[in-house]
């Protein structure tokens, strides 16, 4: 069973940054996917990042695109997400999530692909 703990959230004005954290517990080998999705109230969860643990393979949509870095610590089967000039419009709760179905594909910000997924850590950017 593969667990994941997100941290690091947090208030911040616009045009500040954050980084946040998903510590996963369980991955055994370098075959999977991590990514990060963020949900604000009232829209549909969006895909913000996603990196490949095996290759480093890497994915944003245009939204995040800059501003956004994903990285990986295999070592430490951690991924973080550094989030620079950030924007009102960041505000959501942000999870990482698992798939080992594409580790030997690539990386992907399709949600239905994810079968693990962390409890979330909530981010606000005020104005």
């Amino acid at each position: 069973q593969l667990a994941l703990m997100e941290s690091g959230g947090g208030l911040v004005r616009s045009g500040e940054s954050l980084t946040l954290s998903c510590v996963t517990n369980g991955i055994t080998s370098d075959y999977w996917v991590i990514g990060w999705f963020r949900q604000a109230p009232g829209r549909e969860r969006e895909g913000v990042s996603s990196i490949n643990f095996s290759s480093g393979t890497k994915k944003y949509p245009d939204s995040v695109k800059g501003r956004f870095t994903i990285s990986r610590d295999n070592t430490k089967k951690t991924v973080y997400l550094r989030m620079d000039s950030l924007r009102p419009e960041d505000t959501g709760v942000y999870y990482c999530a698992a798939n080992q179905k594409w580790g030997s594909i690539g990386a992907t910000l399709d949600d239905r692909h994810y079968d693990y997924w962390g409890q979330g850590t909530p981010v606000t950017v005020s104005t």
